[in-house]
């Protein structure tokens, strides 16, 4: 199913099971999806933006919300701490299963391997390629301290 068509399907399923917190939080990925549509038209993609840059939207949004989420969590407003990680876990219901730390570390010692890659100067490669094979599927904050880990920085 094509995820444009996964968040309408599930939009309605949450407004059926009147899901609040599901409710808003896909009208707010439909919401930044529109805008990137927009964009994306106003330079020729008429279809709009493709599954890998929703992807990496969700996984954008994804960040913001764990950066607020420490933010109330450091002021002492557990509920809206709360708040935003429950959108969290909505938003990773439309990712595919995320690659965990072992599978990241196998992963970008291949690609270490792969490009001859000896200094941390590659990191920026190493990420490029992670991130084109693994949109959606891989933690890129995590990807980039292994990567650094490696280079022993």
């Amino acid at each position: 199913m094509e995820k444009r068509e996964e968040f309408n399907t599930k939009l309605k399923e949450a407004m059926k099971s009147k899901s609040k917190i599901a409710v808003s939080t896909i009208r707010l990925i439909l919401a930044a999806l529109k805008d990137r549509d927009i964009s994306a038209r106003s330079k020729g993609k008429a279809d709009g933006i493709e599954d890998s840059e929703i992807l990496s939207m969700l996984q954008s949004m994804i960040k913001q919300r764990r950066e607020a989420s420490k933010i109330y969590i450091d002021a002492g407003r557990e509920e809206l701490a709360e708040q935003e990680d429950s959108e969290i876990k909505v938003i990773e219901e439309f990712l595919p299963q995320q690659l965990n730390i072992e599978q990241i570390t196998e992963e970008v010692q291949k690609i270490i391997k792969e490009i001859g890659a000896n200094e941390i100067k590659d990191m920026g490669k190493i990420m490029a390629i992670l991130k084109s094979r693994f949109t959606g599927e891989i933690d890129m904050s995590k990807a980039g301290g292994i990567v650094k880990e490696y280079f022993k920085l």
